[in-house]
């Protein structure tokens, strides 16, 4: 005769709290640790504190830069997105062009080319405008800044963000492509069987579901922009990179000048990250 036990075996643990010690988050710890070193140099360390005082202006043009772009590529991306799931072949393949155009072109050489070869186009475009509106007698004082209007006039930091929007409205494009495309095709079919016609289907039934969905993948975008921002120095834009060169340049202190670089990187690319995972948190949550 066998008996048999169902009680389970204990589990042989010689040191019970090295299980809890293994699941905390250390990479995290170590960044924190990181970060209160660069923090407490700041304070008792005068060549890092001059860096960081001098770093702080760029850090406004970073966001302020980033910010912009990134709100004119977000509508470059809904209309391009539109235009990726439009059943009009014109409208569908010029939306292509420009997704599959740039994404095959490095954004350091987008920049560039925006900055270089794009802004002296539209100054030559605009002063043939002006001559042609002073000819015609019409507006004559914004015909006359028109003729006028050299390349040397155009701010480096709006050739920066215009050069950085066009890249990203590529990217946003496919976002947007993809959100409206994970809803449903009932729904558009019910919507136009109400009676809407497709804009107003798309405006009040597709493109709310669909950017709720996109929310996330949004923030992650924002979150490179402002690390491909650093591009931009290229142009002697003063943002953080640039003015980490000119410090490193009249101080010719290397290591708390870059060091102080890459923790006001780190720290904004931080907190959008911890934004981001609040978002998706809260959307998997609703759903």
């Amino acid at each position: 005769m066998t008996v048999t036990s169902s009680a389970k075996p204990a589990e042989a643990k010689i040191v019970p709290w090295t299980n809890r010690l293994s699941q905390l988050p250390w990479w995290a710890l170590l960044i924190l640790l990181l970060g209160v070193l660069i923090v407490f140099l700041v304070i008792t360390n005068a060549d890092y504190n001059d860096a960081f005082i001098f770093l702080l202006a760029g850090v406004r043009k970073t966001v302020t830069v980033s910010l912009v772009s990134f709100g004119i590529a977000l509508v470059l991306g809904l209309i391009t997105g539109l235009g990726r799931v439009s059943k009009n072949v014109v409208v569908y393949n010029l939306a292509s062009f420009y997704v599959e155009l740039v994404r095959g072109i490095p954004m350091l050489i987008l920049i560039i080319y925006f900055a270089y070869v794009v802004t002296p186009l539209v100054v030559e475009g605009l002063n043939g405008l002006g001559s042609v509106m002073w000819q015609g007698g019409i507006l004559r004082n914004l015909a006359y800044g028109f003729y006028n209007l050299h390349v040397q006039d155009v701010d480096t930091t709006l050739r920066a963000v215009a050069g950085l929007a066009f890249g990203y409205g590529a990217f946003e494009a496919e976002v947007f492509r993809a959100g409206i495309q994970s809803i449903g095709r009932g729904q558009m079919e019910a919507a136009r069987s109400l009676g809407m016609t497709y804009f107003q289907a798309m405006r009040y039934v597709i493109l709310p579901q669909a950017i709720r969905r996109i929310l996330p993948p949004l923030g992650n975008d924002f979150i490179s922009m402002l690390k491909d921002s650093s591009l931009i120095s290229v142009l002697a834009v003063r943002d953080l990179t640039h003015l980490g060169k000119l410090n490193r340049a009249r101080t010719f202190q290397t290591y708390p000048t870059w060091n102080t670089v890459a923790f006001l990187y780190l720290s904004m690319t931080l907190l959008l990250s911890m934004a981001v995972k609040a978002i998706e948190r809260r959307m998997s949550f609703d759903e």
